[in-house]
Formats: C-alpha cells, structure tokens, sequence
C-alpha cells in the first residue's frame, strides 16, 4: 500500500506518515492555544500569557517551512496546520473577549467567517472532496497579521506610555486582519463553489 501521494495542480508528494518534525511542532503550536487560556484566564498571568501567545504567533509559518524543507507535506500536516491557525484566532480572540482586552464585536466578525466557512466542509464532502482547500497566501498573510495584532492588544492591557503605543498599534492591525481574513474567507467559497461545479461535471 502505498504512504504517499501527489497533490493535486501542485505535483508534490504528500505523505501519510504521523511522526514528523513540522507535525511535533503544529502540535506545540495546537498546546500552546490551551496554555494560553489557562494562563489568561485561570491564573491571571498577563505577561506569561503574552509570551505564549507571542511564540505562538511567530511561528506560524515555521511548520510549513519545514515540511517543504524537508520533504516532509504529510496529510495530517496539512490538516494540523489550518486547524492550528484556526485555534488559535478563535480561542484566542474569545479568551480576550472574556478578559476584556478586545470587545465582542471583534469576535463576532472573526467568528461569524469561520461559521461561514465551516457550512462550506459538508458541502464539499458530500461531492467527495476530502482534502483541505488550496490555503490561499492572502488566508495565510490575514491570519499572521491577526495573530499578531493579539499580543498587542493583550499588551495594551498594561497601561500608561504601554497602551498608549499598543492599542492603536493593535487596532489598525487587527482591523487590517480582519478585513483580509474576511476577503480570503471569500475567495475559499469561490474555490469550493469551482470544486463543486468541478464534481457535478464530472457526474454527468
């Protein structure tokens, strides 16, 4: 039985293996978003917190890197990678909410996004498309410049000379972030639409 395949439109291989050096650190990256919580919300460690969600955010791209690197794309990789963005936008910006740092109507609009997109997974799964879309470079740009707009605002929180630096900081680029994740968001519909199409063609 064969462990590896070639991506569709991209002729690289993709693997089926599970031990990986880019698939440890996803899994870092996936433990740290918890930590965070913990740490924002349980034991009230601003500063601890901030640093977890700090090397969380900057090591986005390392684990792709990685995989191209090394040659090691696998099928989980490809999976643990978007769930971990995904993670940490959607836990992180909810942790905020509740600590005060960021309002809800920001959460709204990023949660609102993955709710759309997530009506999209059955649709393509029921026309056979099981594999995770094309990640889009402006999906990947949104999701940095929002994962670094958090720990600003978190910084923000400190006050004084602080805050008065780090919140419009952090406002212009989690409303750039937003803005971008949203349009990215619309340019995966489009291409799930295109995958849908695609299917019934292919039926007829």
């Amino acid at each position: 039985m064969s462990t590896s395949s070639v991506a569709a439109g991209t002729g690289q291989v993709v693997s089926h293996r599970v031990f990986t050096l880019p698939n440890l650190v996803s899994l870092i990256r996936l433990a740290g978003v918890p930590l965070f919580v913990y740490l924002l919300l349980v034991a009230h460690e601003t500063i601890a917190a901030l640093v977890v969600l700090a090397v969380g955010a900057s090591t986005d791209w390392v684990d792709g890197q990685l995989a191209r690197r090394l040659n090691q794309v696998t099928r989980l990789g490809q999976l643990l990678d978007p769930i971990t963005d995904r993670a940490y936008i959607v836990v992180t910006v909810l942790a905020l909410t509740v600590s005060g740092a960021v309002p809800w109507q920001l959460t709204a609009v990023l949660v609102a996004r993955e709710a759309v997109l997530a009506l999209s997974f059955p649709v393509l799964w029921h026309h056979g498309y099981q594999a995770p879309l094309q990640v889009h470079y402006l999906g990947k740009t949104a999701t940095f410049v929002l994962m670094f707009s958090f720990p600003v605002l978190l910084l923000a929180t400190v006050g004084g000379v602080v805050q008065a630096v780090a919140l419009p900081v952090g406002w212009a680029l989690a409303l750039w972030g937003a803005a971008l994740y949203w349009y990215a968001g619309v340019l995966y519909l489009i291409q799930a639409a295109q995958v849908v199409r695609a299917a019934r063609r292919s039926l007829r």
